[in-house]
């Protein structure tokens, strides 16, 4: 797919953010229209897929005219295009019509019942989100009709929502929910990588023994009700590959300030600090094209498990691929970095649930 970061701009004041410290300090921009066609054109001329996606570094929906335009001009240019948005649910009633009408996979960031996400993700740091999320779900799935429209749920997992997972399930299914993906929460990003910042260190909690208990209780508790309950620790259980994720191939992500990246957690490229290796390209503005760093690029592709000494003897280690790129370089400062617990996590996973013969219908947001 080709991912395009819309905008700095956010409606929301999530709580655990991972990049509020990095807008805070810019101003609010968002990414040019031309470099947004020039992406298309590039992907468009050098790849099979016809899969285009709107993520943050903001919310993409507070740039509604340009993902309109964005959408219009690959439609234009590309036959059986298909579209993808990661939203915080939060709009009005023309963002939503557009949508029914234009989009195919649409994941909402909800961390579950209106007491937790109210509490994680208010509006403007002050105003309960749940009622507006709620109403505009079932909107969706009420006048969907035949479209080819899924709604699906992205949940931040954090010491609030671990022990209700079965009840979060509940709630998304009364919603016409029917596909789940949960992520455990991981720190921040900031300027320097998380095993030097001692404060953030600190601040860090997460019990994911309590996760993996709960989760696999809910997991079989949606698979009785028809709903897909994934998690991010077994997002490659339904094949084999010796990477993780599309940041190892790598595939591009525009960013507002002209960069191509590499990876979700790495969204705007002037100061991309520690996490410089996921920014692979720029758009030139005197030759109007990209221009790519080829060291960068291998860099990412030889990133692999069996070129890992953590993952080489692994039993996990083609159902994992190293696990996230984004995360591990911003916890250890290192491509080839390793998070112990998130391992010994993946492989308690695997023994428990194994692996999948038929791929995931839609793949982790």
């Amino acid at each position: 797919m080709i991912s395009f970061f819309l905008t700095t701009r956010c409606n929301l004041n999530c709580i655990y953010c991972y990049n509020i410290e990095e807008r805070k300090k810019l101003q609010e921009r968002s990414l040019p229209l031309d470099i947004a066609k020039a992406g298309i054109d590039y992907f468009f001329s050098n790849n099979s897929s016809r899969h285009i996606r709107f993520y943050g570094p903001g919310e993409p929906t507070q740039e509604f005219d340009l993902m309109r335009q964005i959408t219009e001009y690959a439609k234009l240019v590309g036959d059986g295009v298909s579209v993808e948005i990661q939203t915080n649910g939060v709009f009005g009633s023309a963002v939503k019509e557009w949508i029914l009408n234009n989009v195919n996979i649409l994941w909402m960031s909800f961390d579950g019942t209106p007491d937790i996400q109210n509490y994680n993700r208010p509006i403007g740091g002050k105003y309960p989100s749940a009622p507006v999320i709620e109403s505009n779900v079932q909107w969706l799935n009420k006048n969907k009709g035949d479209r080819g429209l899924m709604v699906g749920a992205r949940v931040t997992m954090t010491d609030r929502n671990i022990c209700r997972q079965k009840e979060m399930v509940d709630y998304f299914y009364k919603l016409g929910i029917r596909y789940i993906w949960t992520n455990p929460l991981f720190p921040a990003v900031g300027t320097i990588p998380v095993c030097d910042d001692k404060q953030k260190l600190s601040k860090y909690s997460f019990d994911m023994e309590k996760y993996l208990d709960n989760y696999l209780e809910a997991y079989h508790y949606a698979k009785e009700k028809g709903l897909f309950y994934g998690s991010f620790l077994i997002c490659n259980f339904d094949g084999e590959a010796n990477i993780n994720c599309r940041a190892c191939l790598p595939v591009p992500h525009l960013t507002p300030d002209g960069y191509v990246s590499a990876c979700d957690m790495v969204v705007l490229g002037e100061s991309a600090f520690h996490m410089d290796c996921f920014i692979y390209g720029k758009w030139d503005n005197n030759s109007r094209q990209f221009v790519f760093y080829q060291d960068k690029i291998a860099g990412l592709r030889n990133r692999t498990s069996d070129k890992m000494l953590h993952c080489i003897h692994c039993e996990a280690r083609l159902h994992c691929g190293g696990y996230c790129l984004g995360e591990v370089v911003n916890e250890t400062g290192s491509l080839v970095g390793q998070k112990p617990t998130t391992c010994k996590a993946i492989r308690y996973l695997l023994k428990e649930l194994g692996t999948f013969s038929v791929p995931y219908e839609y793949l982790h947001p």
